[in-house]
């Protein structure tokens, strides 16, 4: 072979292979190429996913919350709409001037009556109703407990005006459930506040109507109550009444109490047919809740319950209690203090029931438990 040939030959080899490296070069360039874009728009396509994943959460966020408030402030509204047209003024004159609260308006038994605190209505003459929307009427007292702070008015006014409200049992209620109350307060006619049951079974004494007996087994509430409530509905997040506002203590902040509704259900036919409820309770002692600090000054084993302090005399506990026992129990149920003393009475007994309390009582020089029955009495008539 010739030298011109061998070189033709070796040239040709060179080109091809430059060609075949060119070709690679230009093939992985349009290749990465290609990769980048596909890369790009698979960037694109999960930025886009991301988007959407993230407006479809905010939203559905928004929505949620906007449904929940929605629901809070309709259910408000709209119980406020459906029962203040119940709710009523009350006016009045006294000896010391007019007299300005709330009550609503209840059917009991096909016949329309205005429900309100008895000491609304005390000593009170002249007296009026003025429904929701400004129609005013004469009224009179249909009946009277002082020592539930109840009082049923009649008032002569067309059937159209009345719109009751229904009554739920209060014995359902329980310490930290919302509720609502609405009345007049200061004059401010259909005013709403809200809060929840703060305690249940308080005792009150108002001295200047009851004589110093307690008004027992009272709802205390957060739900502010100020002066012109009194005799308006507490009412649970239903709209239903489960109390009859009654009182504050002065210069407290979220202090309201209200007689349950249950005292109202089981008084309501005497107050109606007999103008009076002469149905409570009397166990004829005076006495003060136990503490620690007392327990250790009468060196007694219990720290609970009532201490008596005075036996009426010819009172049904007159010569079967004395001075110094201790109430520990009620028919076998606890008596941590004179609430609950007085709420059971209230609620579970009626005059001429006998019941079995236990109690301490120092004989020597040691305190011995034992079990005392004793037939109820009924509780006198107020001494005012």
């Amino acid at each position: 072979m010739d030298e011109f040939g061998d070189h033709s030959i070796k040239s040709s080899s060179a080109f091809l292979m430059l060609i075949f490296v060119v070709g690679l070069i230009v093939g992985g360039m349009i290749g990465c190429y290609i990769t980048f874009q596909q890369v790009n728009s698979l960037k694109n396509d999960v930025s886009n996913l991301k988007a959407q994943v993230s407006n479809l959460w905010g939203s559905q966020t928004i929505n949620i919350y906007n449904v929940t408030v929605s629901q809070n402030s309709t259910a408000l509204s709209e119980i406020y709409d459906d029962v203040n047209n119940s709710v009523v003024l009350i006016r009045g004159i006294t000896s010391q001037g007019g007299v300005q609260a709330s009550g609503f308006v209840y059917n009991f038994s096909g016949t329309m009556v205005v429900i309100t605190n008895y000491h609304v209505v005390h000593g009170t003459t002249n007296m009026s109703v003025t429904f929701s929307n400004g129609n005013g009427y004469a009224a009179t007292v249909n009946g009277t407990d002082p020592y539930a702070d109840l009082a049923v008015l009649l008032v002569d006014a067309p059937q159209s005006e009345f719109k009751p409200l229904e009554i739920a049992s209060s014995s359902a209620l329980r310490v930290g459930e919302p509720v609502i109350a609405l009345g007049n307060p200061y004059g401010l006619v259909g005013s709403i506040t809200t809060g929840v049951v703060s305690a249940l079974g308080r005792t009150i004494t108002e001295e200047e109507y009851t004589g110093g007996f307690g008004i027992a087994n009272i709802i205390q509430t957060s739900a502010p109550i100020n002066p012109g409530n009194s005799g308006g509905p507490l009412l649970n997040y239903c709209g239903k009444v489960v109390g009859i506002t009654t009182a504050i203590i002065a210069d407290s902040q979220g202090l309201g109490f209200a007689v349950p509704s249950n005292t109202l259900l089981r008084e309501i036919w005497s107050l109606f047919h007999e103008g009076s409820y002469e149905h409570h309770s009397w166990l004829g002692v005076k006495g003060t809740d136990m503490t620690y600090e007392t327990a250790q000054e009468l060196q007694v084993n219990v720290t609970y319950g009532w201490l008596i302090a005075e036996v009426t005399s010819s009172g049904p506990s007159d010569g079967r209690l004395k001075t110094n026992d201790v109430i520990i129990a009620m028919n076998e149920t606890q008596i941590r203090n004179g609430d609950d003393l007085a709420s059971y009475l209230e609620e579970n007994t009626l005059p001429g029931y006998t019941v079995t309390l236990t109690i301490k009582r120092k004989i020597g020089s040691s305190w011995d438990e034992t079990k005392i029955p004793i037939t109820l009495g009924t509780r006198p008539p107020p001494s005012v």
